[in-house]
C-alpha cells in the first residue's frame, strides 16, 4: 500500500486529475487532459490483488464478485478522497480513480457566466448540467452548490454514486449520501429524502424514470432540485429524460417537465489562450417561450427559442464560442473545432448574422 500511497500523492502533486492503474502497463495519469506515462513500477498482478482487497468496502465485495465492476469512493488519510472506477480487461483487475478536490472552484476560476448564480438561486424547479462524459458537469454542479453554501441558508441533500466534492458547511447544512454505503439505491433515498426535510436536492446524475419523477414531485412541492444529465446540448435535455418513460406516459411527464424545469446548462470543454480549459456554456431558461414549446410537443424548436433568447440569458454553443473568441480567451479554431454549426460561426466571424431562429419560431 505504499506503493500506491506514492502514486496517489505523485498524481495530487503534480496537478493530474485522473490516475490509471493496469497489470503489466505503466502507470498512467491524466493532466490537462493528456495522459501521461509516469516513471513507477508497472502493477504487478500479485500488488494489484493487494490493493482491491484493501480499498474495496466490505459492502461492495459480493457486487465485485457478481459483476466485475464497481464503482465506490476511496479515502487515504494525509492525501484525500478518490472516486474510483474497478474493472477488468482479461480477466485482470485495473482501477481509474480520480482525485476528488477538497476545494470546489469557484465561479471566476471555472470562467462560468453570472447568469448561473441567478439560476443557482432559483427558489424551486429542476436545473440540469448536461453534456459528454468529462465535460466538467459535476465541477459545474458542485460551484452552483458551493455559491448556494456561501450565501443562503439552506439545507441541501446531495445523493451521489460516488461522492465526488466534499463539501464543508458554511451558511447551509450539507449532508452527502452516497449510494451502497448511505442509502441501498437511489431510488430508495429518493423515496425517504423529503422526508429529511430538505429545501435543495442534489442527484448526482439523472439516469432513469424514477430518479427523474422523484426530480418532478420535489420540484412539485416547491424544492430546488439539481442534477447531471448526458447530452451534447440544451435542447436535447428534454427529449432525453422524456425517453427515461413508457410512451404512453410521456404526454403528462412533458406537461410536469414545463411546469417543473428552471433550466439546462450544457457545456464542452474549449482550450484557452493560456493554455488551459473551460467551459463553453448552451444555456436554455424555462421561459414562458419554451415552456410553451415544451407543452405543445414542438422541441424541435428549442435551438431557436435558445438563439433568441439573449435577453432572457440564454445561449446557444455558436454564440458562446463567439464570446469567447471576442474576450480573446480561445481562437477561432478552437471555437469551429467545437461549434454545433462550424459554417454558420464562420460567418459570424466575417461579420455575417443570419436570422433564421426568428423565422422558425413564428
Amino acid at each position: 500500500m505504499e506503493l500506491l500511497q506514492r502514486i496517489l500523492q505523485t498524481a495530487i502533486d503534480g496537478g493530474a486529475s485522473d490516475i490509471h492503474l493496469k497489470i503489466g502497463a505503466p502507470v498512467v495519469f491524466r493532466i490537462n487532459r493528456q495522459l501521461v506515462a509516469i516513471e513507477a513500477p508497472a502493477p504487478a498482478p500479485e500488488w494489484m490483488n493487494k490493493v482491491v482487497d484493501t480499498i474495496v468496502p466490505r459492502h461492495l465485495k459480493k457486487r465485485l464478485e457478481e459483476d466485475h465492476e464497481i464503482d465506490f469512493s476511496y479515502f487515504l488519510p494525509g492525501v484525500g478522497r478518490f472516486r474510483t472506477n474497478l474493472f477488468q480487461q482479461r480477466g485482470e483487475h485495473c482501477l481509474s480513480m480520480r482525485y476528488v478536490k477538497t476545494k470546489i472552484p469557484s465561479f471566476a476560476e471555472l470562467g462560468l457566466l453570472d447568469i448561473l448564480k441567478r439560476i443557482a438561486e432559483s427558489p424551486r424547479g429542476i436545473v440540469l448540467l448536461s453534456g459528454p462524459t468529462g465535460c466538467g458537469k459535476s465541477t459545474t454542479l458542485a460551484a452552483l452548490v458551493e455559491h448556494i453554501n456561501a450565501n443562503f441558508k439552506k439545507h441541501i441533500i446531495a445523493l451521489e454514486d460516488p461522492i465526488e466534492f466534499v463539501f464543508e458547511d458554511n451558511q447551509s447544512v450539507i449532508e452527502q449520501r452516497e449510494i451502497g454505503l448511505d442509502t441501498l439505491s437511489f431510488e430508495y433515498g429518493l423515496k425517504h429524502i423529503l422526508r429529511q426535510d430538505p429545501d435543495i436536492i442534489m442527484i448526482g446524475e439523472m439516469r432513469d424514470a424514477i430518479s427523474f419523477s422523484a426530480a418532478m414531485s420535489a420540484a412539485d412541492t416547491g424544492h430546488l432540485v439539481l442534477s447531471t444529465l448526458h447530452t451534447t446540448n440544451s435542447a436535447q435535455a428534454v427529449g432525453r429524460t422524456l425517453d427515461f418513460f413508457k410512451p404512453d406516459e410521456r404526454d403528462q411527464v412533458r406537461r410536469q417537465m414545463a411546469a417543473t424545469l428552471q433550466a439546462v446548462v450544457c457545456q464542452r470543454m474549449v482550450n484557452t489562450l493560456n493554455g488551459g480549459i473551460m467551459p463553453a456554456l448552451e444555456i436554455m431558461i424555462n421561459t414562458a417561450t419554451v415552456r410553451k414549446l415544451i407543452e405543445e410537443n414542438r422541441l424541435e424548436k428549442l435551438p431557436a427559442a435558445i438563439e433568441t433568447g439573449i435577453e432572457d440569458g440564454m445561449q446557444n454553443f455558436n454564440q458562446a464560442l463567439y464570446n469567447l473568441v471576442k474576450e480573446r480567451k480561445i481562437t477561432e479554431k478552437e471555437a469551429l473545432a467545437k461549434a454545433t454549426n462550424p459554417q454558420a460561426l464562420e460567418m459570424n466571424f466575417k461579420g455575417i448574422f443570419l436570422d433564421e431562429a426568428r423565422r422558425i419560431l413564428t
